[in-house]
């Protein structure tokens, strides 16, 4: 049986997880216009009750706080009796402490605490593949970069460590599991969301040109995280057994993918009464090759700035995987290793090494009548 996701999963605490991604609160700042218009479309009455809101697999808040200071900035002006929840969503691992202290203005960054008034900050430590709310209670649900992760890896991947790399069959099931989370996620959220509520996701995909994260025409990222765990295996750092065993936990959807069950009249989705409103791919720049090109930066410091945004969410899959036998410290310093390589390798060529965010966008309603 195969490990579940949520008894190892979370992105590194101590503000490490937002301060290393720029990347991902550029998905986010870029594409809030998204967002905004859905609630236009939703045009919620200003009737005093509660408004409750999701940012599912929101690690510490930070990458989608300057987001949220617009919507809930727009929210406020359309609805100024309407008392605002929003609930903060991870895995049970994840650093809720600096979620909170992040919202809050407790690290100094701008906060729509201190300037949208009656908004009332929350968290729950449930995975997004579970229901998170009852029902008929959420009205607008929100997800950047996180649902790509499926409940459980579903086998093994031989020579590579995701469904990316992985060999036919291995990648099949990969994207059966992932059609079957992603349909359950999507009925999970239906039942949480009001009629006439949305639901923005902006996801990892794979694009209409086969562009993926960390693949967008240059050195891809996940062949080289494969290709330096295969060299520690071959030098007995790590063992076979271990090197079989990482497997990020994750499936890559195409648009397709994503739209099947929202378009499918025999799908759950359908028939609890979840619509597509709309679809788009967009590729966005990873934000330290773009500094290191345009500003002729020092290889050695385009290493060093760009390795902690890959750790910041790659690490725990690669401490997994190593024996239980081993003590932490030791754990630590293999991992430590593997990620000085990818540095050193970045170092010393790197034209070509950029973390790229590929993202499928997509809004939903919940239906006011269940299909």
């Amino acid at each position: 049986m195969a490990e579940e996701t949520t008894s190892f999963m979370a992105m590194k605490g101590a503000g490490y997880y937002s301060r290393a991604t720029v990347g991902a609160k550029h998905v986010m700042d870029n594409a809030a216009g998204l967002v905004l218009d859905a609630l236009a479309r939703m045009d919620p009455p200003d009737d005093g009750t509660v408004f409750r809101i999701t940012d599912m697999g929101a690690a510490d808040g930070g990458t989608s706080l300057d987001m949220w200071r617009r919507i809930l900035t727009e929210l406020r002006a359309r609805c100024p009796s309407r008392p605002i929840e929003i609930i903060y969503t991870d895995l049970p691992r994840n650093d809720f402490s600096q979620t909170f202290q992040i919202t809050h203005g407790l690290t100094g960054q701008a906060t729509y605490a201190s300037e949208v008034p009656d908004v009332h900050i929350l968290a729950s430590g449930t995975s997004f593949h579970q229901s998170i709310l009852p029902a008929n209670t959420l009205d607008l649900g929100f997800s950047a970069t996180a649902s790509h992760y499926v409940s459980a890896a579903p086998c093994q991947i031989a020579d590579h460590v995701h469904m990316v790399g992985a060999a036919a069959q291995e990648r099949q099931a990969f994207q059966a599991k992932g059609a079957e989370d992603w349909k359950n996620m999507l009925v999970r959220r239906s039942e949480e969301m009001k009629p006439g509520a949305r639901l923005a996701l902006f996801n990892f995909g794979i694009d209409e040109q086969g562009r993926y994260l960390g693949n967008t025409g240059g050195v891809n990222m996940f062949d080289t995280f494969a290709g330096h765990w295969r060299d520690m295996r071959d030098e007995g750092v790590i063992s076979a057994d271990e090197f079989a065993n990482t497997n990020f936990p994750q499936h890559y959807r195409t648009q397709a993918e994503f739209i099947a069950p929202l378009e499918d009249p025999d799908n759950p989705v359908y028939r609890a009464g979840l619509r597509l409103e709309h679809v788009e791919s967009r590729v966005v720049r990873c934000p330290f090759e773009q500094n290191f090109t345009e500003n002729n930066e020092d290889p050695e410091e385009f290493a060093r700035n760009y390795i902690p945004t890959l750790r910041s969410w790659s690490e725990p899959n690669f401490v997994n995987a190593l024996d239980a036998s081993r003590l932490p410290e030791e754990r630590s310093a293999i991992v430590d290793a593997f990620y000085q390589r990818y540095h050193d390798h970045v170092a010393a060529d790197p034209v070509g090494h950029a973390m790229d965010y590929v993202h499928i966008y997509l809004t939903c309603r919940k239906d006011h009548e269940r299909g």
